[in-house]
């Protein structure tokens, strides 16, 4: 199974007219932030959404009231959508694609590629507009 499933994984899609066709949004439940640590030894890193370490320190989303249990200072608060259809790291223009849709309505977005999925944070009162606009735009 190791070699086949390793092979399989690493197919995800790179058409872009089927990535916008085969998107499906899903709206994740939950109030996402936007956040840093220094130091992550003291960390639960279990409850961490996503991390990257950047040079002043590490980013990371969490739960907002993770953030708040752990007195974490945030300024954003966000809704997480998943595009479910599994996309290749080396697909063209998803993100221009989805990106410029929502900025055409107003909406701002934060991107996040898994190696599996691609996720959008937009401001949490833009969640169900956006998933308007991402569902539409795969019809």
């Amino acid at each position: 199974m190791g070699r086949k499933y390793f092979l399989y994984c690493m197919n995800g899609e790179t058409n872009l007219q089927a990535l916008i066709k085969n998107m499906q949004p899903e709206l994740q439940p939950g109030e996402y932030v936007f956040s840093y640590v220094e130091d992550l030894s003291n960390i639960n890193t279990g409850k961490i959404v996503a991390l990257f370490k950047e040079k002043e320190a590490y980013t990371i989303i969490v739960e907002k009231h993770v953030a708040e249990e752990w007195k974490l200072p945030y300024q954003y608060v966000a809704a997480w959508i998943t595009l479910t259809i599994q996309s290749s790291l080396e697909a063209v223009g998803l993100t221009a694609a989805f990106s410029t849709a929502l900025a055409n309505t107003g909406i701002s977005c934060n991107v996040v590629a898994g190696y599996y999925h691609d996720h959008i944070f937009v401001a949490l009162q833009d969640a169900e507009k956006a998933m308007e606009v991402l569902c539409k735009m795969a019809e």
